[in-house]
C-alpha cells in the first residue's frame, strides 16, 4: 500500500513537471509518453489510441443546435467557438488535465481574493456565497477595461453582470474554477461561488443534505442576488456534476428564472446513469474518500436521519447516494403525502419515493428540460474520462430545443480544455463561455432595439421577438419590495449582523416567482 501511494505521488510530481516544461526534446517526450502509457495501464486508466504517437492531435469543435436566429448569431460572432483549443502532448492528455485541474491542491485560492456571505434560508439552513472581489496580483486586476466592439455586458461598471459559479457535486473548489473566477474578474464580470449546505466550509445548521438535483436552495440564493442587485444581469456557470443543480433550477423555474443565460462545462446530463456507470478506479476512490471525509464532519448531526456508520463503509458512490437519500428511514421519505398539489408549483421533496428509481424521478438534471427558457451553452469533450460523451449526450435535445447549444470538442478532458498560446497556457472553455455571454447580451440588445424601431411595445414586442429568434427576451424585473416589520425582523437582523449571516425572509411574499410553461 505504501508503494502504491509513493507511485501516486511520483505520478503527480511528474504531471506538474510535464505541464510546466515549455520546451521538450523529441526523444525525451517520446520516452515519457511510453512511461505514461505504462502508468495508465497500471492504474487502470483508459487511454486513447493517439497517445501512442507524438503527432500533435488537431482538435475540432462541433456546434450542435437548432438553427435559430440566436444560434446563428452566436456562430457568427463568438470567435472562440470557431477556434478549438490547440495544445501538444502532454498538455492534451485527458488524465494529466484531470490531475492538474481537479485533484492538484489549489494553493492560495488561485490568486483570487474572496469575501463570504452566509445566506440564512427559510428552513434555517445556510448556504454560502463567496464573492471574488479582487486579485492578489494588482497588475493583473484589469486585463480588459473596454471589451472590443463596445460590449456592455462585461464592462467594468457599478452594474457589472454577476456570474454564479456552481462547483461539482462534491463541493470541491478546483484550480479550473478558480482560474474561471480570475478570468471573469479581469473581463469585468462579478463572480460569486455558490456553496451548498455543508460544502466549502459552510456550516450545516439543519440535519439535511442537498440532493443531487434539488434546486430549492439555489432558487432562494438567486432570488436574493436579484433583490440585492436588481440592475445587474445574472449569469450562471456549472462545473462538471454541478450541472445537475443548474439544469434542475432552469427546468423548475422555466421562463420565471432570473438568469439571462447559462453554461455547463463538462456537464452530467443523466444522473442515474452517471452514478451507475463505474468511474476509472483512481478517480472513483478519490471521489469516494472526499465524500466520506465531508460526511464524517457532520456525523453526529446526521445520525438522526441516516445511518452514517453504514454509509461510511460503502464502497461506491452509488451506494452512498442511495443510503443517504433513498432509504425509508430518511425523514423526508417515511411519510406518504396524499394531498393534492398545485401543478403550477414545484413538487415537494416529501413526495420522493424511498427507492432508487423514485429518487431520480425528482433529481434527473433534464427532467424538466422542455421548461428551460434561457439560452444554455454546454461545453463537452469526446475524450472526457469521467463523462463519456458518446453515450450520455442527449443529441435530440440540442437538435430540437431552441435554448440548448452544444460545443463538442475532440479533446479537452473533464473541465480541462487547456490551450497553448504565446506567453503560457489558458483555458479555452473559460474564454468561450465568457465570450458567449457577451454575444448573447449583444443579441438581446439588438433585438430589443429592433422591436422598438418597429413600434412594438410590451407583450407584443416580447412575443414577436420569440417568434423571430426562437428564444425569450430576459425581462427587466422591478426590485421586489420587502415588507419589514421592525418588531419582528429587527432583532433577527441584529443577530445576523454579529453572526455574519444574511437572513432570507420567512414571509412567502418576500421574493415572488411563478413557474411558467414554455411548451
Amino acid at each position: 500500500m505504501c508503494g502504491f501511494f509513493l507511485l501516486v505521488l511520483l505520478l503527480i510530481a511528474l504531471t506538474v513537471f510535464l505541464l510546466s516544461w515549455g520546451k521538450s526534446h523529441y526523444f525525451v517526450v517520446k520516452g515519457m509518453s511510453r512511461v505514461w502509457i505504462m502508468t495508465c495501464w497500471t492504474l487502470k486508466l483508459p487511454h486513447s489510441a493517439y497517445m501512442n504517437t507524438l503527432i500533435d492531435k488537431r482538435s475540432e469543435v462541433k456546434i450542435i443546435c437548432k438553427p435559430t436566429a440566436l444560434a446563428n448569431y452566436i456562430k457568427q460572432h463568438c470567435e472562440a467557438l470557431a477556434h478549438p483549443p490547440q495544445a501538444r502532448w502532454p498538455r492534451t492528455d485527458p488524465h494529466l488535465q484531470i490531475l492538474s485541474n481537479l485533484i492538484w491542491p489549489t494553493g492560495d485560492d488561485g490568486g483570487v481574493i474572496f469575501t463570504r456571505d452566509n445566506l440564512l434560508l427559510e428552513d434555517g439552513g445556510i448556504v454560502a456565497l463567496d464573492w471574488a472581489v479582487g486579485l492578489k496580483d494588482l497588475k493583473a486586476q484589469t486585463k480588459k477595461e473596454h471589451p472590443p466592439g463596445g460590449r456592455a455586458l462585461g464592462c467594468h461598471s457599478i452594474n457589472s453582470p454577476i456570474v454564479i459559479l456552481i462547483p461539482n457535486a462534491l463541493g470541491k473548489i478546483t484550480r479550473h474554477l478558480l482560474s474561471l473566477c480570475r478570468l471573469a474578474l479581469q473581463q469585468g464580470f462579478y463572480p460569486v461561488i455558490f456553496h451548498r449546505r455543508g460544502h466549502g466550509g459552510c456550516p450545516l445548521t439543519t440535519p439535511r443534505y442537498q440532493q443531487f438535483g434539488d434546486p430549492t436552495d439555489l432558487v432562494q440564493a438567486v432570488a436574493y442576488l436579484q433583490y440585492r442587485h436588481p440592475s445587474s444581469a445574472l449569469l450562471a456557470i456549472s462545473e462538471g456534476s454541478g450541472s445537475g443543480l443548474l439544469l434542475s433550477y432552469l427546468g423548475e423555474c422555466g421562463s420565471s428564472s432570473y438568469l439571462v443565460a447559462a453554461s455547463c462545462i463538462s456537464p452530467v446530463f443523466h444522473g442515474q446513469v452517471w452514478f451507475e456507470t463505474p468511474l476509472p478506479w483512481l478517480y472513483h476512490e478519490a471521489a469516494l474518500l472526499y465524500r466520506k471525509l465531508q460526511l464524517s464532519r457532520y456525523a453526529t448531526a446526521l445520525n438522526s436521519i441516516m445511518e452514517v456508520e453504514k454509509i461510511l463503509r460503502c464502497r461506491s458512490l452509488k451506494d452512498m447516494e442511495e443510503l443517504m437519500f433513498c432509504k425509508a428511514n430518511m425523514h423526508d421519505n417515511d411519510k406518504t403525502d396524499t394531498t393534492d398539489h398545485d401543478p403550477l408549483q414545484p413538487r415537494s421533496r416529501s413526495c420522493v419515493k424511498p427507492d432508487w428509481a423514485g429518487y431520480w424521478d425528482h433529481n434527473e438534471p433534464l427532467r424538466d428540460a422542455d421548461e428551460v427558457a434561457v439560452p444554455v451553452l454546454c461545453v463537452c469533450s469526446s475524450d472526457d474520462p469521467l463523462v463519456p460523451a458518446s453515450s450520455t449526450l442527449p443529441m435530440s435535445l440540442f437538435q430540437n430545443s431552441p435554448y440548448f447549444l452544444l460545443a463538442l470538442t475532440s479533446s479537452g478532458s473533464h473541465c480541462g480544455f487547456i490551450q497553448e498560446k504565446p506567453g503560457g497556457t489558458g483555458c479555452w472553455s473559460h474564454e468561450a463561455v465568457l465570450e458567449y455571454f457577451q454575444v448573447v447580451g449583444d443579441f438581446f440588445k439588438a433585438e430589443e432595439k429592433k422591436c422598438f424601431m418597429e413600434g412594438s411595445v410590451g407583450h407584443y414586442a416580447v412575443q414577436g421577438l420569440k417568434a423571430r429568434t426562437g428564444t425569450a427576451v430576459p425581462r427587466k424585473r422591478r426590485a421586489v419590495v420587502i415588507r419589514r416589520e421592525r418588531s419582528v425582523l429587527g432583532p433577527q437582523r441584529q443577530l445576523s449582523a454579529h453572526s455574519g449571516l444574511v437572513p432570507f425572509e420567512e414571509e412567502q411574499n418576500t421574493f415572488t416567482w411563478n413557474r411558467s410553461y414554455t411548451r
